[in-house]
């Protein structure tokens, strides 16, 4: 695989794996990621947070009670505990042998099929910047497993984008946005390097899209998830689109 940010021609429109493959597997968990990639997603995108005991564990949500069979916030639980829940059955019966995973784990199950999508949620960020903040561990990570050229980091929380742009050997990263960017969100991207601009679908307009193109930065919506919102995300040449269901998402690519 390529490095991300070396990438400078995406075509055709990036299949992202939103979460993994969640219409129809768990989301966060190995098996949504296994599934994605078999779907042929070229991304999987992923959420992380700490535990107790500040390991960076992969779930969306800031408390257990959606996702787990257990109640309360993640952060108050130790990676221990949080393993011996069911991260799965809340789905279906057939997935409830599924744990939340370690960022490390779902890295050594893409082993390269995929590039990964880090998405460091803001309820994880530390205005003192502790030496194993979240964000320091990923990179660390991404370092010792040499992953720096096929994994970004993306946040709607910019203090950790600002962070990651005065630090050395960095991963690509990307700006989440659920408001319209103007012409000071261009320029805040292009001040911090992102690669990418990653907004919610609904907002996206073709002077939005052609503004970060103009500043060299990718577009990857999400959540893209009917034949008609591709449409229209492919007609205004975004670079990429982040889905609940890859294998549709696969299917609408081949239509003309």
């Amino acid at each position: 695989m390529i490095n991300i940010k070396s990438n400078q021609n995406i075509r055709p429109c990036w299949i992202i794996g939103h979460r993994g493959y969640a219409a129809k597997y768990p989301e966060n968990t190995l098996a949504a990621f296994e599934a994605a990639i078999g779907a042929g997603a070229v991304m999987i995108e992923l959420d992380v947070t700490l535990s107790r005991d500040r390991k960076v564990v992969v779930i969306h949500d800031e408390t257990l009670d959606r996702t787990t069979n257990a109640k309360g916030v993640v952060a108050d639980f130790t990676l221990a505990e949080l393993k011996q829940l069911d991260a799965g059955s809340w789905l279906d019966a057939q997935f409830a042998e599924q744990q939340i995973p370690e960022l490390r784990e779902v890295l050594d199950l893409v082993n390269g099929r995929a590039y990964v999508n880090i998405e460091i949620k803001s309820n994880a960020y530390e205005p003192g910047h502790p030496t194993d903040a979240i964000e320091k561990q990923v990179l660390d990570l991404l370092r010792q497993k040499n992953l720096l050229d096929t994994c970004m980091i993306s946040s709607f929380e910019v203090n950790f984008l600002e962070q990651i742009a005065f630090m050395k050997n960095t991963p690509a990263t990307a700006f989440i946005s659920e408001i319209p960017a103007d012409k000071n969100t261009v320029d805040m991207c292009s001040r911090l390097k992102v690669f990418s601009w990653h907004p919610d679908h609904r907002i996206v307009t073709s002077n939005q899209v052609d503004q970060m193109h103009a500043a060299g930065i990718k577009v990857f919506p999400w959540t893209v998830d009917s034949t008609d919102d591709f449409a229209r995300m492919r007609d205004l040449q975004v670079d990429g689109v982040i889905t609940n269901d890859p294998v549709a998402a696969g299917n609408w690519q081949k239509i003309k």
